[in-house]
């Protein structure tokens, strides 16, 4: 037991005001518990209502030469309050922005998987336009990886032929993209 915890609110607030850390010692345990359960009453979450109790603590202590406290109970239990809500405001603003980002996300994947099946789709088009020898080269060579000698030795023709072959293919290719507005950056 001290000198002070027999003082009144309002004798310990004037020396709290005049830098009595005593005084603000002997206020932060006449309070703490109460004000940590109506934190987390609000926040269902314990580290987090010692945070906000201890914030709300620091900022009495910095601001301890400008408070005009009449209860220093009500004080308390109001700005433990306002900081919860402000917590909360401010993490439910984060988890929009996260969700947001993270919509915008997927949505942007999902365009572009489209536009890349698109693309897929309209080159496969045209390939299958292309003259038998001509579009299997290319399937060869653009589908199946396989290199020009490969694929002479497998179609029994020189690698000059599969060489213009894939030029005429790409070609074709090329100028039907050009000719429909797609860049051409696919090959």
């Amino acid at each position: 037991m001290t000198v002070l915890d027999k003082r009144t609110d309002i004798e310990l607030t004037k020396l709290l005001k005049s830098g009595d850390h005593i005084a603000f010692t002997e206020l932060y345990h006449r309070y703490w518990k109460l004000l940590l359960g109506i934190a987390y009453h609000y926040t269902k979450d314990k580290p987090v209502a010692e945070e906000v109790v201890q914030e709300v603590f620091v900022g009495i202590w910095n601001r301890r030469e400008l408070i005009e406290i009449q209860s220093f109970k009500a004080y308390m239990a109001t700005a433990v309050k306002f900081s919860v809500f402000k917590y909360i405001h401010r993490e439910a603003h984060r988890k929009l922005l996260a969700e947001t980002q993270y919509q915008q996300e997927t949505v942007s994947m999902d365009d572009k998987l489209i536009e890349s099946r698109f693309l897929q789709e309209y080159i496969n088009g045209i390939v299958e336009q292309l003259p038998d020898k001509c579009k299997l080269v290319f399937k060869y060579s653009r589908q199946q990886g396989k290199s020009t000698s490969e694929i002479a030795s497998q179609m029994g023709i020189a690698e000059k032929t599969v060489e213009a072959h894939l030029t005429k293919g790409l070609k074709t290719l090329k100028a039907a993209l050009k000719s429909s507005g797609i860049l051409f950056f696919v090959l």
